[in-house]
């Protein structure tokens, strides 16, 4: 199999598994039709840099033309290192220290504010600034129970119905409410959930609740098909959707405001590809079960979320089709990438290849059991043009150890 016109089998041969391995020019593509979607609207894309954090693709989708959106004082520090503007960049976190507020605070990034708490000690901090608001749209969306962000029980965002007491803290610290936002959960199929939280939050943008609004900003949670079955959204209906109800905000409330999205997973998650290899195949009474040299310490939807990812058997795609268990190297028994999964026949040894890794993949990746960390390569015009490379095992060891002896 080949990826941007390199041999997969022979870049796993040069840098080893586990392995991922980006192609920048799927992020472009996924950029470039967001940005088509409203040739209407006054666009700005903020990318969710929490979905992966790879530098290299952070300078990438900055140089098309996105800003960032941050959720902790390092990830604005690590954009601003890579060149990020301030103006760029939004600060979307919760439940902030006022320790945070402040270190956050001193780097000039709108913040984004998700509860009455945090807005009273941030004007407390930094009184007479601009601010961005988060509210929970009340509706409750997205592909799995951990990754919906919306509804009346949800942690995120201050209730619509809590807008007054807003006014009064901003006008008691003399903040001025520049943007509302809302983010009502991941991978969202139902168009009319992802609507109804729109038309949800607009009510509450009035001159007379905001009159200082620029932007209207509807967060992430774009669906982008994971399985073969999953069909591509209907983006063109769901743009003609947004575009109405924007109309009818910008007349009712006097001025055309600027449009913000917030992507993460609709911008990176195709692009990612981790490759495995196999190294034990046992068969249980006719059970088949595939042991890899990876786990969900690299990759832990699955585990965390029931996530389905594809998974493509790069060394033996023609063999007859077997039902497998692929399975992790980590010492439990949810390390499991697929159950029941109909592919060719696996060998000790081969290669498989694990679709739609870009996004809350190695961004979520950990060390545990003791394990190293994947290489990651980005693929861009036929060539590889990063290569973050494995931290060996004694360099890990020596860290720890150096933690005991400080």
């Amino acid at each position: 199999m080949y990826l941007n016109k390199l041999d997969l089998l022979a870049l796993t041969d040069e840098h080893k598994t586990p392995l991922y391995v980006y192609e920048l020019d799927r992020i472009q593509y996924r950029y470039e039709q967001l940005i088509g979607m409203f040739p209407e609207q006054d666009l700005k894309v903020h990318y969710a840099i929490k979905a992966n954090f790879n530098p290299y693709i952070v300078q990438y989708i900055n140089k098309l033309g996105a800003g960032i959106d941050t959720v902790s004082p390092a990830e604005i520090k690590l954009v601003q290192k890579l060149g990020v503007k301030s103006e760029d960049i939004i600060f979307t976190a919760n439940n902030l220290t006022n320790e945070e507020i402040q270190e956050a605070g001193q780097t000039g990034v709108l913040f984004n504010l998700g509860s009455t708490s945090e807005l009273d000690r941030y004007g407390k901090i930094f009184p007479n600034t601009k601010v961005c608001l988060r509210f929970n749209p009340d509706v409750i969306a997205g592909s799995h129970t951990k990754i919906q962000t919306g509804g009346p029980l949800s942690k995120f965002g201050i209730l619509l119905e809590h807008v007054e007491e807003v006014k009064a803290i901003c006008e008691k610290h003399n903040l001025s409410v520049v943007g509302i936002h809302k983010h009502t959960g991941s991978g969202i199929k139902d168009q009319s959930a992802y609507l109804q939280a729109v038309e949800n939050l607009l009510s509450i943008i009035t001159p007379e609740n905001f009159p200082d609004i620029e932007f209207t900003d509807f967060g992430g949670g774009l669906f982008i098909p994971y399985s073969p079955d999953e069909q591509e959204y209907d983006y063109g209906s769901f743009a003609s959707a947004i575009n109405e109800r924007l109309e009818a905000l910008h007349a009712s409330y006097g001025k055309k405001l600027k449009l913000y999205f917030e992507p993460g997973k609709f911008l990176v998650a195709e692009c990612g590809n981790l490759v495995i290899q196999v190294n034990t195949i046992k068969d249980n009474n006719g059970h088949l079960i595939a042991g890899t040299n990876s786990g969900f310490n690299h990759l832990a939807r699955p585990v965390m979320y029931d996530a389905y990812h594809h998974i493509t058997n790069l060394s033996n795609p023609d063999g007859e089709l077997k039902t497998y268990d692929i399975v992790g190297n980590i010492c439990e028994t949810g390390d499991n990438f697929a159950s029941g999964r109909e592919l060719p026949e696996i060998r000790e040894g081969d290669y498989l290849l694990i679709h739609n890794a870009g996004a809350y993949c190695f961004s979520m990746a950990s060390n545990y059991n003791l394990r190293k960390l994947p290489a990651e390569l980005c693929l861009l015009d036929s060539q590889v043009v990063n290569h973050s490379p494995v931290v060996s095992d004694d360099v890990l060891i020596d860290r720890l150890i150096a933690n005991v002896n400080a």
